[in-house]
This record gives C-alpha cells, sequence and structure tokens, in this order.
C-alpha cells in the first residue's frame, strides 16, 4: 500500500468530456479527503472511497469526506492552465495522515489528484493545515501545459 503523487488518469479523460469545473463561483465543489499509510493512492484512483481514511482521534476535527475545498478560477501563468484552492485546517485536530486525495463532490465524487506527505504527519490538539502552492506554471498543485 503506498499513496504517489499524481494527477489520475480518469481526470485526464473526464476533462476532456467537460465533467469538471473549475470556476470558483459556478463550478463543481471539490473535497479534500485524508487518508493513513495503508490506503493505495495514485493514477489509477477513480473515485473517493472511505476505505483507509484518517479517523480524528479527538471527535469533532475531521469527519468521513473530509472538507470541501475553495475553488480559485483557472488561469493562465504563461501559456499553462493553473488551477488552485485556498488552503484548508482542521482546528482541534489529533490524528495521524499520510497523504489525500481531492475530488469531485458534485460529479460522482471522481478523483482528480493524489497528494502523498512524504511520510506520516501527526497533529494532537492542534491545527493541522494544508498550503496549496502558488499558483503558477512550475508550481500550481494542477497544471495542463
Amino acid at each position: 500500500m503506498a499513496i504517489t503523487s499524481a494527477i489520475c488518469n480518469s481526470f485526464k479523460t473526464e476533462v476532456l468530456q467537460a465533467l469538471h469545473n473549475f470556476t470558483a463561483s459556478s463550478g463543481n465543489s471539490f473535497k479534500l479527503a485524508l487518508y493513513t499509510s495503508s490506503a493505495t493512492l495514485n493514477k489509477s484512483t477513480t473515485a473517493y472511497s472511505s476505505s483507509n481514511e484518517i479517523t480524528n482521534s479527538s471527535g469533532s476535527a475531521y469527519t468521513a469526506g473530509g472538507k470541501a475545498l475553495t475553488s480559485v478560477t483557472p488561469a493562465l501563468s504563461t501559456d499553462t492552465a493553473c488551477c488552485d484552492f485556498g488552503d484548508i485546517s482542521f482546528t482541534s485536530a489529533s490524528f495521524t495522515a499520510n497523504g489525500c486525495l481531492i475530488y469531485n463532490d458534485t460529479n460522482a465524487d471522481r478523483a482528480v489528484c493524489a497528494i502523498a506527505f512524504g511520510g506520516d504527519k501527526t497533529v494532537s490538539s492542534g491545527t493541522f493545515t494544508i498550503q496549496f502552492p502558488t499558483a503558477d506554471a512550475s508550481n500550481a498543485i494542477i497544471r495542463i501545459a
């Protein structure tokens, strides 16, 4: 079992089928779910699953399905289309996460991308924050060049 950072292959074809809309004010709703090191997430992941999703030992910071993301309307950086999300935080949290999945909550929980954290990340009665990189041609979490 392992989590590998990758844009999901199913997402690549679904974009061309107009199944994902990242427009901030009128697009689909996207969520981020956190997973343990027992999860298998990679380019072959096609949809959100609760299998090996984390549990929150303090009771309120994390719920199954994860947390809604705030989309930023895609834009061009040089010749690369970039997608960005607002950073998210889980407060009063106690859990260990090894990676996450971004998925389209509006459209059948279709997978967008898997992200490996490079090992277990643990928070104990604190704030767990996912900080997205700069939305440019070299760094954006989702890029189409």
